[in-house]
């Protein structure tokens, strides 16, 4: 929904929800059985689904279009965390086509939006989509902010700890990378390679390698040395400077063959491994590979 929607006070001041106010129908009640609480607000229940629940528990009000597609995406997201909420606050629901009103008395411009209603008034919001621990995130800071009671035995406990992870951590902090290696790689051969020992085999073997390398590598090798450049862009990650170790391996890839070629793209691979695969830098740097490749 684009375009403005009327001016009203921001969110967390006093907004005028006066024009809405109708005293027709009696609120929604909440679930018997400490269920979860959705419900779909129009203009004539907006007073009593909205206004007057938020006196007694929070009600998060969701601004939504059925022709939007991150719309339906937060809407389903929402409606999850309500459902594990088990009944801890209120999902109210929004459509903006059909209750235009609405959005207009919060100055909305756009859809999707979230706010949190909490004695009458508008306490915080947020626009477009989010992850679900965000949002989770934001519910928990909403209440603690505004003093709101809401149950927080609906969120997940903390996972215990892998005994296993732990003497290796130990292992490592303690300055024994050998060990510690030989134990993560234990673990990994039972975990797969998706796992997190996996992981940390993956960087320790590369902070292992990068440090026996001489620093000045990086100016020193010419452009097609395979084992220069290698090191060179060791060098370059360890010292945070992902992109141009990137870089100067593709560079390589573009400069070679054979087995030479396939040599720095294998290490150029195995790098991309040590980052979350959707880093932008990451996503930029295969893309760069594809060309130089094809």
């Amino acid at each position: 929904m684009t375009g403005p929607m009327g001016a009203r006070r921001g969110v967390g001041g006093a907004v005028d929800l006066s024009a809405l106010a109708a005293p027709k129908p009696e609120p929604t009640p909440p679930p018997a059985d400490g269920g979860p609480s959705i419900i779909e607000v129009s203009e004539p229940t907006f007073e009593a689904d909205v206004i007057v629940r938020s006196e007694r528990e929070l009600v998060l009000l969701l601004l939504w279009a059925r022709w939007s597609e991150p719309s339906v995406h937060l809407g389903q997201t929402m409606e999850q965390l309500a459902v594990a909420a088990g009944g801890a606050w209120t999902l109210a629901l929004v459509d903006v086509d059909a209750a235009p009103r609405i959005p207009q008395a919060f100055g909305a411009q756009n859809v999707p939006m979230v706010i949190a209603m909490w004695n009458q008034q508008p306490v915080s919001a947020f626009d477009g989509a989010k992850e679900p621990a965000e949002i989770a995130a934001w519910i928990q800071d909403v209440a603690a902010q505004a003093g709101v009671p809401i149950a927080s035995a609906a969120a997940e406990p903390e996972p215990a700890d892998d005994p296993r992870m732990v003497a290796a951590e130990e292992l490592l902090n303690a300055g024994d990378t050998d060990a510690a290696l030989a134990a993560y790689e234990a673990i990994a051969t039972t975990d797969g390679p998706k796992s997190e020992a996996a992981s940390a085999v993956r960087n320790i073997r590369f902070m292992v390698r990068a440090q026996q390398h001489d620093p000045s590598i990086i100016s020193t090798a010419a452009a097609d040395d395979v084992d220069g450049q290698l090191a060179a862009a060791d060098v370059l990650l360890l010292g945070q400077r992902p992109e141009q170790a990137f870089d100067a391996l593709i560079n390589l890839v573009r400069l070679t063959d054979g087995d030479d070629r396939t040599r720095a793209r294998t290490r150029l691979l195995e790098l991309f491994d040590l980052f979350d695969p959707a880093e932008p830098f990451v996503v930029a740097a295969r893309r760069k590979l594809a060309t130089a490749l094809y």
